[in-house]
C-alpha cells in the first residue's frame, strides 16, 4: 500500500498502479478485476475496514466487491445508477456498444458477482471522511471521493492518470469505448477542478499534485 495522505492509502492491485483501490479511512474504494480479492486483502489484514464504496461499477473496479464483502462482512454503496449492475453483476450498460468483443472479454474476465447494495450514496453524503462528489459522464452514477481540509480528491475514472496502452503516467478523459457520456465527463472533470484539489488519485495511475488537474482541466477548454 501507497500512502498518499493522512488516513488514505493506494492500493494498486496491477502493475505499474493501472489499477488502484483505495483504503479512505475505513471505506475500501473500488475493488479492482475479480481476482484481485486475495491481494485487497492481504492489503488490509490489521486495518480497521467497516464499508466498501464504489467510484462506478465497472468490471475494473467491481471485480472483487463480491468477495471482499462476504470475506469482511462489509456493507457495500454506491450511486442509485450504479446500483443495478452492481447488485447483478452485469456491468456493461454505460458502454457505448456492450456488445463489442472487449466490452464482452471485460465482462467475462474481469467482472466479479454481483453484491446488495446497503446505501445509496448522492451528492454530499459523508463516507470515510470525504464526501460524495456526483461526476457522472464515464458511467451515468460515477462518483469521486472529496476532503476540503487538506484538498485530497480520490477521482475514479473521471480522469484517467495514465495512457491505458503504455501505461505511462499521463492524464486524460476516460477511455471513449466504455465511457457513457464524454461531453458531460468534460463537465465533471472542470466540477472536480474547480474544487482546487491539492492531491488527486485515480483509479488508473499514481496519484498527481492538484495542479496537474487544474492544467489538464484548462487545456480542455
Amino acid at each position: 500500500m501507497i500512502q498518499i495522505a493522512e488516513n488514505v492509502w493506494q492500493i494498486p492491485v496491477m502493475p505499474r498502479q493501472s489499477v488502484n483501490c483505495y483504503l479512505m479511512g475505513d471505506v475500501l474504494v473500488d475493488a479492482g478485476v475479480k481476482r484481485s480479492g486475495p491481494k485487497l486483502l492481504r492489503a488490509l489484514q490489521g486495518k480497521a475496514v467497516s464499508g466498501h464504496a464504489l467510484t462506478h461499477a465497472h468490471p475494473d473496479h467491481q471485480g472483487a466487491t463480491a468477495d471482499v464483502c462476504k470475506a469482511l462482512n462489509l456493507p457495500l454503496m454506491c450511486h442509485a445508477e450504479e446500483r443495478e449492475a452492481a447488485e447483478t453483476g452485469h456491468v456493461l450498460g454505460s458502454f457505448p456498444n456492450p456488445g463489442s468483443l472487449m466490452a464482452r472479454m471485460q465482462q467475462r474476465f474481469f467482472a466479479g458477482a454481483g453484491h446488495p447494495v446497503a446505501r445509496v450514496l448522492a451528492e454530499g453524503d459523508q463516507v470515510g471522511g470525504f464526501e460524495v462528489i456526483e461526476t457522472p459522464g464515464h458511467t451515468r452514477g460515477h462518483i469521486s471521493f472529496w476532503r476540503a481540509s487538506d484538498g485530497v480528491l480520490i477521482a475514479g475514472d473521471a480522469v484517467v492518470g495514465m495512457n491505458l496502452l503504455t501505461t505511462r503516467p499521463q492524464l486524460g478523459l476516460p477511455l471513449g469505448i466504455a465511457t457513457w457520456d464524454m461531453e458531460v465527463a468534460r463537465q465533471s472533470i472542470a466540477k472536480l477542478a474547480a474544487l482546487s484539489p491539492r492531491k488527486v488519485a485515480f483509479g488508473h495511475g499514481p496519484a498527481v499534485d492538484g495542479a496537474a488537474l487544474a492544467a489538464f482541466a484548462d487545456s480542455l477548454g
